[in-house]
């Protein structure tokens, strides 16, 4: 069965990669909503495999989405659904690339959109689309947690339909990262598949993704799943080091806003995917991530912050001798790198290690060749 599913997939229209694999999502898809989403790049740049100490690591970019995150590949699901629910609203809460998303999706499909983001919490580039597309982006005193509260009420208060991650269709959507890289490495697993980790969404996403593939036959063995957030905002993390014991919450802050959530929403789902996969879960620091990510940006690909923590959370369980240098690893980057330009600005011209900040100079032949000089 396997063998004949992988051709189907392989030779079925492309245009959309997450519709691509509509049997295995939501048979029966009228009325689709989609831009269309999915077919990012699984990449290789030997200067970030040479920094986490992996020879083998491909970078499969979800910031190559129409709205520049991997939240597209879950909004075209959940808002086709909404679409097929008879919704006359939806909402989200938001650290940022979930607003952009749902706002441009909802435009596309004529439904009015509620985005609630935390106040003074969320990258400029990120609040800008939302605005453009056309929400209704509400302000909130509060942090994440605070706005999810806020969007869970107004969902079973006003019936607005909901588009966080709690709901499942979104899960659906996402689960095609997976599959798609899968099928871009030739249906042969790797090892380990790294990726950021803040409402875990996508933690459950591909757990259930991966579990699905092994019992089709998609795939013959199953990776690990390495889940990695920020040590600011790690309640994950924490509950990982206490074996899941109880579930833990923080007062999130971190440079890496896409993952500065504090409560997860999707603990339970996600501590199943850790368990089923032997999955580990790790904070690396805000240092770490943004190191990580100049390694990324001056490789030619470029990702917002939260993104390069995959890569430096293969970085940490490689120099602890949990991931083999030969063994196979992909990372998912999430984010396109003008999500957000405030933080990369911020780095380049502070005093760190790999800053390339901008050099002021005289309009002058002689200053050019001075400045070249230093680059040879």
């Amino acid at each position: 069965m396997g063998q004949a599913l992988r051709q189907l997939l392989d030779t079925t229209d492309r245009t959309s990669g997450v519709w691509r694999f509509s049997t295995l999502v939501m048979p029966a898809n009228d009325k689709v909503v989609s831009w269309p989403e999915g077919n990012t790049p699984a990449i290789t740049r030997a200067a970030v495999s040479a920094y986490a100490g992996v020879n083998n690591l491909v970078l499969k970019h979800e910031g190559m989405n129409p709205t520049g995150s991997f939240k597209d590949r879950g909004m075209t699901v959940a808002v086709t659904h909404a679409v097929r629910a008879g919704a006359t609203a939806v909402a989200c809460a938001s650290t940022g690339n979930t607003s952009a998303s749902l706002a441009a999706y909802a435009s596309q499909a004529g439904l009015p959109a509620l985005v609630f983001v935390p106040k003074g919490k969320v990258a400029t580039g990120k609040l800008a689309q939302a605005m453009a597309y056309g929400a209704r982006t509400l302000i909130v005193d509060g942090d994440f947690d605070a706005c999810l509260a806020l969007a869970r009420e107004v969902g079973s208060e006003l019936g607005v339909y909901l588009a966080n991650s709690v709901n499942p269709w979104r899960l659906e959507g996402q689960k095609t990262i997976v599959w798609e890289l899968m099928a871009e490495v030739g249906w042969t697993a790797p090892d380990w598949i790294a990726l950021p980790a803040g409402a875990v969404g996508n933690t459950s996403a591909f757990g259930k993704a991966l579990r699905e593939a092994k019992a089709l036959g998609l795939i013959d063995q199953v990776p690990r799943i390495l889940a990695v957030q920020a040590s600011g905002a790690a309640p994950f993390a924490q509950g990982f080091e206490n074996g899941f014991a109880e579930r833990v919450k923080v007062h999130a802050e971190t440079v890496a806003t896409a993952i500065r959530i504090g409560d997860p929403a999707s603990w339970d789902r996600a501590v199943r995917a850790i368990r089923e996969t032997h999955g580990v879960v790790v904070s690396v620091t805000d240092a770490e991530i943004m190191e990580a990510k100049a390694v990324i940006d001056a490789s030619g690909v470029g990702c917002e912050p939260a993104s390069a923590a995959s890569v430096a959370g293969v970085k940490v369980l490689r120099a602890r001798g949990m991931i083999g240098a030969d063994d196979r690893v992909a990372c998912i980057l999430t984010g396109h790198l003008l999500k957000d330009p405030d933080a990369t600005h911020t780095f380049h011209t502070g005093q760190n290690r790999l800053a390339n900040a901008p050099v002021a100079i005289e309009p002058k032949v002689s200053e050019v060749e001075r400045i070249l000089k230093t680059l040879r």
